[in-house]
């Protein structure tokens, strides 16, 4: 329970349907989050309090669990070597991997639970051959199945995804008719532990020294400006590249070894395909190639791909060429609402 609405209305609805409920809220990070004025972080002190307050109504048991070296090593560690070498990582798509659906889950289990619930917006569906799925929530502005393509069997099994046929209105009113304290709360905003967004000075506090300035290069090595460190640029970015140009400018890509970050038109952005690693199968592993759809970012609509295996590795090649293809985002893969599997990306094809 993060304090947020969706978990306390998970917990609700759970107690309703006649299960006996353990609330628990995650520690990950050492010390308190401090917000800028309007920005809306989870894992504060307030968070657990009214996770904690949610709780007492219900009259159910509330504990709150220690995972910060966990954090630092999973998630923390990870997002910033993957940002030193270049790529874009997400570490929403790890905490659950490796803290909720991992670490919290054994907890779980230690407690004599049979289930880990969450306030995901997405459901969960069982073949007839017992084989489980993650499926899209039935609220399109809210689904997130996306960040949820890691879940194993064995956990998808000990798995519940209350919110996943509800509307967020229908949520809000259930905790308003309940009189729960976060009713109206916000929802949280940007990456937890960089509640301002501002990536690189976050990365620069992590490695105790500032980036180095480097070159703004257009696609044929000529300067166009300088930067004040490449880790802070992404992809596909425009605002904020402090150049002049006749045309609108992108980040193209970005050579941590060189210190150069690559500038160009849009047009330059579009990719024909993507290799992924460290996948997970949802659905039985292939053996030969097959169509699909497929998602390269969390608030994209999917898009036809082809997939074919090339040993460990998957190969996405692209109906129609996509814009800003990331290494170190997920591409996760749809047939209709079903996830079929997902992976990191690791190289562009263009």
């Amino acid at each position: 329970m993060s304090g947020g609405v969706d978990s306390s209305v998970t917990a609700y609805l759970l107690q309703q349907q006649g299960w006996d409920c353990i609330g628990v809220t995650m520690k990950l990070l050492s010390g308190e989050v401090i917000p800028p004025t309007d920005a809306r972080p989870c894992c504060t002190l307030d968070d657990a309090m009214d996770a904690k307050d949610v709780c007492r109504r219900m009259g159910i048991p509330h504990y709150v669990f220690n995972f910060t070296e966990d954090f630092q090593r999973k998630v923390i560690d990870k997002f910033v070597c993957t940002y030193l070498s270049g790529g874009t990582p997400n570490p929403c798509i790890d905490c659950n991997r490796y803290l909720k659906f991992d670490r919290l889950l054994q907890r779980a289990r230690e407690l004599g639970c049979t289930h880990l619930a969450t306030g995901h917006y997405a459901r969960i569906l069982q073949d007839e051959d017992g084989r489980y799925c993650v499926a899209k929530g039935l609220d399109p502005a809210r689904d997130q199945s996306y960040v949820l393509y890691s879940l194993t069997q064995d956990q998808l099994a000990h798995t519940l995804f209350p919110l996943g046929e509800l509307p967020k209105s229908e949520v809000r009113r259930i905790a308003a008719e309940n009189s729960f304290g976060n009713a109206a709360k916000r929802d949280s905003q940007d990456i937890c532990f960089v509640p301002d967004g501002d990536y690189c000075a976050f990365l620069e506090r992590e490695l105790g020294k500032p980036f180095p300035p480097g070159d703004l290069i257009d696609q044929a090595g000529h300067v166009l400006g300088q930067h004040h460190g490449a880790a802070g640029y992404t992809i596909g970015q425009r605002r904020g590249l402090g150049v002049a140009a006749g045309a609108r400018i992108y980040v193209l890509g970005k050579d941590m070894e060189k210190n150069t970050v690559t500038l160009g038109p849009e047009s330059a952005l579009f990719s024909r395909g993507c290799r992924c690693t460290d996948w997970n199968w949802m659905m039985q592993p292939p053996t030969e190639p097959f169509a699909a759809a497929a998602k390269t970012r969390y608030r994209m609509k999917e898009q036809p791909v082809q997939v074919s295996l090339e040993g460990e590795d998957v190969v996405l090649t692209f109906l129609e060429p996509q814009r800003a293809v990331t290494p170190g985002q997920a591409a996760v893969l749809y047939q209709g609402d079903r996830v079929l599997g997902g992976g990191t990306i690791t190289e562009v094809i263009p």
